[in-house]
C-alpha cells in the first residue's frame, strides 16, 4: 500500500479516470503511463512507434496494460478521431521532438511537432466536451536562458536560442493564447475546461535511448567498454529523475480538477539546489555507480549552442501545490542505473512498479 500522504497523490482521485497521453511510447510517456495504470486509470495512449525495442514502453508491455493507438501529433484529424473515441476526461501532453541538437537538423519538423502539435492538442480539448483538464508539458529551456547564477520562476520572459528551446516558448505561447481566448479560468463555468503548462528539464531513468542524452550516452558506452565522450562537462543542470516531474504533472491535474481556476497557470517542476550539478560530476558519479568506465572531454569551440547554466526556481509548485522533490540526485542514479542493469533479462515491469511504489513511499534508501 502506498503512502498517499507522502506522495500528495490520491489513488481514489485517479481510479476509474478516462486520460489521455500523448507520447506515451516516448521516455516520460512510458511511465506515466504505467504509474497511471497502476492508479486504476482508464489510459489511453496517441503516440510514434516506440524508438528501440529496449524502450521502457517496450520492456514493460505497455502496449497489452492500456489503449495503446500508434498516430502522428501533426495529423490533426486522426487525433481528433481519437478523442472522440476515447472521451477523455484529463489530457497529459507529452508528444515532441525533445532533443535541442536535433532541432538544428530538423527545425521545421521541431516547430511542426512542437508548435503545430500543440495547437492540434488544444483544439481536439475544444471540441471534445468530456475534457476537463489539460496539462502541457514543455520544458525549463522554454525560458530565455541569460546564464543567471538563481533559478527561472514562471512569469519570467519566455524566450530560446536554439530550435527546440524557442519551439517549447512558442508552445507556451499558445496554450497561454488558448487558456485567455477559450479556457480562461474566469469564466470556468461557460467553458468546463482547466489548461496549465508544466516546465521541468534534464530528466534521466530507466528506458531512455535518445541520443544526444547525457544519460543513455553513459549507458551505452559503459556497456560497451568504451569512454563515455561528454560535449559540454562544465555545463550545469536541474537533474532529477523521471517520477519527480511526473509526480508534479499528477498532483496539479489533481488539483485542476478540484479547484479549476485556481491552478490554470504555468509550472516549474525541477530539483532541490543539491541536484543542480555539472555534467562532469554528473558522469562522474554514474561510473561510480556503475562500478567501472572513465569519460573524455570532448568539448569544441564553435560547437551547436547549448546553454552552460540553466536552473529552475520551484517555490510556486512547493507553496501552491504542496509538492516538492523526494529523491536525491544519489538516489536518482541508483535507480537509473539498476534499470538499465536489469533490463537486458526482459521484463521490466516489476521493476518500474517497485521504483514507483518506492517513490510514493517517499522510499530514500
Amino acid at each position: 500500500m502506498v503512502n498517499q500522504q507522502m506522495s500528495g497523490i490520491n489513488q481514489h482521485f485517479w481510479a476509474g479516470k478516462k486520460v489521455l497521453i500523448t507520447g506515451h511510447t516516448g521516455f516520460k510517456g512510458s511511465w506515466l503511463a504505467l504509474w497511471l495504470n497502476m492508479l486504476g486509470v482508464e489510459v489511453a495512449g496517441y503516440a510514434l512507434e516506440p524508438l528501440t525495442p529496449n524502450d521502457n514502453f517496450v520492456l514493460t508491455g505497455l502496449d497489452k496494460k492500456i489503449n495503446h493507438h500508434i498516430g502522428d501529433i501533426r495529423n490533426y484529424d486522426q487525433l481528433q478521431e481519437f478523442f472522440h473515441a476515447v472521451n477523455p476526461k484529463i489530457v497529459f501532453h507529452l508528444a515532441a521532438q525533445p532533443l535541442v541538437r536535433e532541432s538544428y537538423n530538423a527545425p521545421k519538423e521541431t516547430y511542426d511537432i512542437n508548435v503545430g502539435g500543440t495547437v492540434n492538442l488544444l483544439e481536439c480539448c475544444r471540441q471534445t466536451e468530456s475534457v476537463k483538464v489539460i496539462v502541457n508539458v514543455t520544458t525549463d529551456k522554454c525560458y530565455e536562458n541569460r546564464e543567471w547564477a538563481w533559478g527561472y520562476r514562471e512569469n519570467d520572459r519566455l524566450g530560446g536560442y536554439d530550435p527546440y528551446s524557442s519551439s517549447k516558448a512558442c508552445s507556451e505561447l499558445v496554450t497561454e493564447g488558448y487558456r485567455k481566448s477559450f479556457f480562461h479560468p474566469d469564466s470556468f463555468a461557460t467553458h468546463g475546461k482547466s489548461l496549465a503548462s508544466a516546465r521541468a528539464g534534464n530528466v534521466f531513468g530507466g528506458g531512455d535511448w535518445q541520443a544526444d542524452r547525457i544519460v543513455p550516452d553513459c549507458i551505452r558506452a559503459l556497456e560497451q567498454g568504451e569512454p563515455i565522450i561528454v560535449r559540454s562537462p562544465h555545463a550545469v543542470r536541474p537533474w532529477q529523475h523521471v517520477l519527480e516531474p511526473l509526480s508534479g504533472y499528477l498532483l496539479l491535474a489533481q488539483k485542476m480538477a478540484e479547484n479549476p481556476a485556481s491552478y490554470a497557470e504555468s509550472w516549474n517542476f525541477g530539483p532541490e539546489e543539491s541536484s543542480f550539478l555539472s555534467v562532469g560530476s554528473l558522469v562522474d558519479r554514474i561510473v561510480r555507480t556503475w562500478g567501472e568506465g572513465s569519460w573524455q572531454d570532448h568539448s569544441k569551440p564553435g560547437a551547436l549552442h547549448e546553454a552552460n547554466l540553466l536552473k529552475l526556481d520551484i517555490s510556486k509548485a512547493k507553496s501552491q501545490l504542496g509538492w516538492s522533490p523526494l529523491w536525491n540526485i544519489d538516489k536518482a542514479i541508483g535507480e537509473t542505473v539498476a534499470w538499465y542493469r536489469q533490463y537486458p533479462a526482459g521484463n521490466m515491469y516489476d521493476l518500474c512498479r517497485r521504483q514507483i511504489t518506492d517513490y510514493m513511499n517517499n522510499s530514500t534508501s
